[in-house]
């Protein structure tokens, strides 16, 4: 059995992305569940994945522009898996080694320069370390790690595969 063609599974890519985010928003205005720094970063990444998908979709390109999709969706899904895997880390931790809760992200962006804002965003606080949601046991950053790992494998191999 053939697997479809290029266009439609970035189609695809693109309307998974969108589902999760759609989520992500459900999980804010419905379940009041306030994104910490890191979730905003998710979101971010899982936005440019879509975005990616979306513009290799509709550009349908040959096997050099299947190459450059696929790197870029390499390195999207990989930031998102990537602060989804230290998100996942700080919620790991003991309580005691826990760090302490910082400024709000809209804060941080407007009062500090933006490397400054990004390592105080990435040390972490002490809401990012609260599991305040759970699927199976698997808190929202694991299913992030899933979802964007999952995304960015399929991604790649059908950018690189053969028509």
């Amino acid at each position: 059995m053939a697997l479809p063609g290029k266009r439609l599974l970035n189609f695809a890519g693109f309307f998974a992305c969108a589902g999760m985010m759609g989520f992500a928003l459900y999980a804010q205005y419905v379940l009041l569940l306030d994104p910490c720094p890191l979730c905003v970063f998710q979101r971010i990444a899982t936005i440019l994945l879509g975005i990616v998908f979306l513009i290799a979709a509709i550009h349908d390109p040959g096997k050099l522009g299947g190459r450059i999709y696929a790197v870029l969706v390499l390195l999207t899904a990989g930031f998102g898996v990537g602060v989804a895997s230290w998100h996942v880390h700080l919620q790991s931790l003991p309580a005691d080694q826990v760090p302490s809760c910082g400024p709000g992200f809209e804060y941080i962006m407007g009062n500090f320069p933006l490397f400054d804002a990004l390592g105080l965003i990435f040390k972490g606080s002490g809401e990012c370390a609260d599991v305040v949601w759970r699927l199976l046991g698997l808190s929202m950053p694991t299913w992030v790690i899933i979802g964007l790992g999952g995304l960015g494998i399929a991604g790649i191999y059908n950018n690189l595969r053969a028509a």
